[in-house]
């Protein structure tokens, strides 16, 4: 017999902990965000073991950002249809397998095969992290939870060029994907004991809508990462950007008569979802083609070890253990909105305060209160804005809201590696420091800019109190599902379908 239940009548060993799925969640969400950047001090190393140009060297980077951007909305979609707790297991053995080929590639296509691969299995674990611990955590301690969550990502990203230097000048570039390996056999056991398996409302893949998107954006990603090392007027990347325009508006065009779309037009009608998506891709340009160039800039111009580079961006990496968890308690009795305004303003003032004391002789004690600034902003944008975008939706698209923002985001980042090294290239060059100065204080004001914008985009969205949870139903007043609703042995909480045992 079917009944409707509500996840605190659960019997108390089936209900997820708390703990446990902040800690899984987080941990996943910090390996695939952390391999974004942490291959980028090793390039030096992988060229010496493995050879291989400039740009294939490039290609290590870019194999992982593209399959991860171009994928995230599939893996969220998989996610809804054959169970989110089953696919984010499959999601991390991927990964976990994808990371000892790249550890153990004899050459360098092997390595970007590897790397790309990385990135499927990635796309499929980031946006079920935020579904499956929105699932799992009371509504009251919601901003706490997904503030860890948030705070744990932003430090992966962040932290990338420490940990990577701090690996190479240590062990080797090898130990970069090792260190995946204990990780994530240590989640996979933990996601199945500790999580709890649940689906979203469509009953279908949108497989049309699915190649659309994904060309649609390999397409436009391609056409950034390869712009530069290509020329912006040819044929390839013309066709790129063009086509993978063409695409993203058929895409459009079809969500829009799909019986079972997988990312719904109408929520795009919701300005907080609007709001948050332009504001996440836009602070995703500014910090990551700003921590792709500064990290160059402390190697390259100031002489600085790897690891030493990483160590001297500690105020700005560091900044997300202090201030992440304030943020979000804070958002709990405030709302995430003013939160992330204030993170995303902080964030644009660090970053042109860089940009206006760059020169070739700056000393660090000028630098640091930049970099104080871009690291507190940064966490507060990451400790709430998770809580902000989940509020904004309902519970049954929650897993689409979450694979649409990781895309944007994951967009907004290639974009900003591309727009900040364009502008660079334009004002400088990597020829002598006075030109490497000359070149990136202009890209650091572009990436201000960006981030800027991206705080007047928070300002339209609405609200920015959490909504109280609502009050138990009497039980006389529960619906009672159509048996044919929901397969044996499954109940139904908060919104999706819940195996019962």
């Amino acid at each position: 017999m079917n009944t409707t239940v509500s996840e605190s009548q659960l019997p108390s060993g089936r209900r997820p902990s708390v703990v446990w799925a902040v800690i899984v969640t987080s941990l996943a969400g910090f390996m695939a965000m952390l391999d974004n950047l942490v291959v980028i001090t090793a390039l030096p190393s992988i060229s010496e073991e493995l050879g291989g140009d400039l740009q294939e060297l490039e290609w290590t980077v870019n194999a992982y950002t593209l399959t991860f951007s171009v994928l995230l909305l599939l893996g969220a979609a998989a996610g809804d249809r054959f169970g989110r707790r089953r696919m984010f297991i499959a999601g991390l053995a991927l990964f976990t397998l994808a990371s000892a080929a790249a550890a153990v590639a004899p050459g360098i296509d092997t390595l970007i095969a590897a790397r790309a691969v990385q990135g499927v299995g990635a796309a499929v674990v980031m946006p079920l992290t935020l579904t499956l611990l929105t699932a799992a955590v009371p509504a009251k301690h919601r901003g706490l939870a997904l503030g860890a969550w948030g705070a744990v990502n932003g430090l992966a990203v962040a932290s990338g060029p420490l940990i990577g230097g701090a690996i190479v000048e240590h062990l080797s570039w090898q130990w970069i994907f090792w260190l995946n390996l204990p990780i994530g056999l240590l989640l996979v056991p933990l996601a199945h004991w500790k999580l709890t398996e649940s689906r979203g409302p469509n009953s279908r893949l949108d497989v049309v809508g699915t190649v659309l998107i994904s060309l649609g954006l390999f397409g436009v990603v391609y056409g950034i990462v390869q712009g530069n090392a290509d020329g912006w007027a040819s044929a390839p990347i013309l066709t790129a950007l063009i086509g993978g325009g063409a695409m993203s508006v058929a895409f459009v065009l079809w969500e829009l008569r799909a019986r079972e779309p997988m990312l719904p037009m109408r929520m795009f009608r919701n300005r907080s979802f609007t709001g948050v998506n332009i504001a996440s891709l836009l602070m995703a340009l500014g910090m990551f083609g700003a921590i792709f160039l500064l990290t160059q800039f402390f190697q390259n111009i100031q002489g600085f070890s790897a690891l030493q580079a990483g160590v001297r961006m500690l105020p700005w990496t560091g900044m997300p253990i202090l201030v992440a968890p304030i943020a979000g308690i804070l958002s709990d009795r405030i709302g995430g909105r003013p939160i992330v305004i204030v993170g995303l303003f902080l964030q644009a003032l660090g970053l042109g305060w860089f940009a206006w004391v760059t020169d070739v002789g700056v000393s660090y004690s000028s630098q640091v209160p930049a970099l104080i600034l871009g690291g507190v902003g940064m966490a507060m944008f990451y400790a709430p804005i998770a809580n902000v975008l989940m509020s904004s939706v309902s519970t049954e698209e929650q897993g689409i809201a979450s694979g649409a923002n990781n895309a944007l985001r994951e967009l907004g980042g290639a974009l900003g590696v591309a727009v900040l090294s364009a502008v660079f290239t334009a004002q400088g060059s990597l020829a002598t420091a006075q030109s490497f100065a000359d070149g990136l204080a202009p890209a650091l004001w572009v990436g201000s800019a960006a981030v800027a914008l991206g705080g007047v985009a928070m300002f339209f969205v609405k609200g920015g109190r959490p909504v109280p949870p609502a009050a138990p139903r009497p039980a006389a007043e529960r619906p009672v599902p159509v048996a044919e609703s929901v397969a044996p042995g499954r109940v139904v909480t908060a919104g999706a379908a819940v195996d019962a045992d």
